[in-house]
């Protein structure tokens, strides 16, 4: 067993695991956060240092933000079942702080203002541009096109093609069918997406078979993390190699969600581990987040990132087949941070599944919505 130099390390590594399920327990910086009421963004030093460095934001920006993210959120539901059937998409607009609602033609757009949004009249709805895509998942993509997804500012289907393989053949042919499904516009991407499983490292969180992947969030009996990490090998073991649990429940490719029942010693925390770039961050819930909103990942080889969410409802065409229902974001990502958390505030956002680029020169990564892994299996996520 690794050699632990202080109480606050020891602690973090067993966080990220699920362990520790007693508030006596928990890390000082967490167990010592001031709890936030419902109408305050939250905002520790720690995470508006992290926007800082990530988003280039100073820290009252930063919390004007994350508070006017936190509107969006409310407003976003409201302003859908307000659109009704005309509901064209939304997105959140840093630079204004508000949320933009598309409708079509006939809406009652003032009962959409009503809600606090910010409103635009476009041509295709949600509904027929979600027909569209799922034309479009119905194909078979090749390895040159790597996502397509619905953008509600474009208002039309995005297919994303590698730019080094825009004019191959099958990769035109495919988008020769993709025009035909509806309103579709190509875009070129730098790379090729991949997940980030990795080959054992010791030291760090958790391993099983030859892999190492991280925890996304913690549920009662578990953890759930990225089903690509499943190598079904039988048992999964944590930083310090002592039996965990075993994989429950896993699906990819189509999905890529999976969870892990813990015992053996091992707890359960309401954690996102900060990896001491920033405080770790305690999760209330997981309402989801719009578009244009600030998100941050941790995982365990390029542990703690941020940035903004780019798209959702995003099919990625990995090697071993497409998984959809995804969201892109533009946080950089890893080998070995496969499974990890996407949160925003203190809202659990999904585990990390796969995107191409690394820290250093950049990239995009793409998660698996936490919601939809917990209704699947009827899971209860552990919030604080």
């Amino acid at each position: 067993m690794r050699r632990i130099t202080s109480l606050r390390t020891g602690l973090s590594a067993l966080l990220l695991l699920g362990t520790w399920a007693t508030a006596s327990s928990l890390p000082a910086s967490a167990a010592d956060s001031p709890a936030h009421s419902s109408s305050e963004a939250p905002a520790s030093a720690s995470l508006l240092t992290a926007m800082r460095h990530d988003l280039g934001l100073t820290d009252a920006q930063a919390r004007s933000r994350l508070a006017a993210e936190k509107t969006a959120t409310a407003v976003e539901r409201r302003a859908k079942r307000a659109a009704g059937a005309s509901y064209g998409g939304s997105w959140f607009d840093p630079a204004t702080g508000r949320l933009t609602v598309a409708v079509t033609r006939g809406a009652n757009t003032e009962a959409v203002r009503a809600t606090g949004a910010t409103v635009k009249v476009v041509r295709h709805s949600a509904r027929r541009l979600d027909a569209a895509k799922a034309r479009i998942d119905a194909l078979s993509a090749p390895a040159g096109v790597g996502s397509w997804y619905v953008d509600p500012k474009a208002n039309k289907v995005v297919v994303d093609v590698v730019a080094a393989h825009r004019d191959d053949n099958d990769v035109r042919a495919f988008l020769a069918r993709a025009r035909q499904a509806g309103p579709v516009t190509v875009e070129e991407t730098a790379g090729a997406p991949r997940t980030f499983a990795a080959g054992t490292v010791g030291g760090d969180p958790y391993y099983t078979g030859n892999v190492r992947c991280s925890i996304g969030f913690s549920v009662y009996g578990g953890f759930i993390t990225a089903g690509h990490c499943d190598q079904h090998a039988g048992a999964v073991y944590g930083w310090d190699h002592s039996y965990i649990g075993n994989f429950q429940g896993s699906s990819f490719p189509d999905n890529d969600y999976a969870w892990v029942n813990v015992g053996s010693g091992w707890w359960t925390v309401p954690v996102v581990l900060g990896w001491g770039t920033v405080s770790d961050q305690l999760v209330r819930g997981s309402a989801e987040a719009p578009v244009g909103a600030s998100i941050c990942r941790s995982g365990s080889t390029s542990h703690w990132h941020c940035g903004t969410v780019l798209a959702k409802n995003e099919t990625v065409n990995y090697s071993q087949g497409a998984v959809y229902q995804m969201t892109k974001t533009s946080v950089c990502a890893e080998p070995g941070d496969s499974g990890g958390s996407f949160i925003s505030g203190d809202q659990a956002q999904g585990v990390t599944s796969g995107g191409w680029g690394n820290c250093s020169s950049g990239g995009e990564t793409w998660y698996q919505p936490v919601n939809e892994i917990l209704n699947r299996y009827g899971l209860t996520l552990h919030t604080a």
